[in-house]
């Protein structure tokens, strides 16, 4: 279980850093954007390889990001009905959902997304817009995108066996938002003391 615990800690060591540095991307976007509609108005002038790029990079901020959100437990979810059950059994669907949702859909769509990108590639896709971009690097993102996020299922499945078996304590303890909010409180009165 030790080498496990170990491979699961380099998965989100790698997640956590493409998830901080792929931030970025969303203010690129936003420059490009802010660009762009201010060129379109003083030059009365505009690209669809600008509107294209600015697509590209929040999608692929969108898609890179995916794991590393997986990682810091901020997905989606049922909290009304989550919250209501212990946490050991708050693992138990955590782990089942992960092994009988996310791992076939993730490793599903890298299987698909492969040839469809290979195929992008070796054609020269380009966009269809005039003055469009090529078009594999967005299909690749959506290959890295899946292929990050089920990485990071592995890890996630690793990490729920190892805290059921009592090999690691539990990363992302469940807090329900009443008592987040008053955390929050008390770090923020904490803060503000002499």
């Amino acid at each position: 279980m030790r080498v496990l615990i170990g491979i699961s800690s380099v998965i989100d060591a790698v997640n956590e850093f493409i998830g901080k540095w792929i931030s970025w991307l969303i203010l690129a976007s936003i420059l490009v954007s802010a660009g762009n509609a201010t060129i379109r108005k003083i030059f009365d002038t505009s690209s669809n390889a600008w509107l294209e790029l600015q697509w590209y990079l929040f999608g692929a901020a969108f898609l890179a990001a995916s794991a590393y959100t997986l990682k810091q437990n901020e997905h989606i979810r049922i909290d009304i009905v989550y919250g209501l059950f212990s946490r050991r059994i708050q693992h138990w669907i955590d782990l089942v959902g992960h092994i009988l949702f996310l791992m076939p859909f993730a490793l599903l769509m890298v299987f698909y997304l492969v040839p469809y990108v290979s195929v992008s590639y070796r054609s020269g896709e380009m966009s269809t817009n005039a003055g469009g971009l090529i078009i594999w690097p967005a299909k690749a993102m959506l290959l890295t995108g899946f292929f990050l996020l089920a990485w990071q299922g592995v890890s996630e499945i690793i990490k729920k066996i190892a805290i059921m078996n009592g090999n690691m304590d539990d990363p992302n303890p469940y807090v329900t938002q009443h008592e987040q909010a008053q955390l929050e409180g008390e770090a923020l009165v904490e803060e503000l003391k002499p």
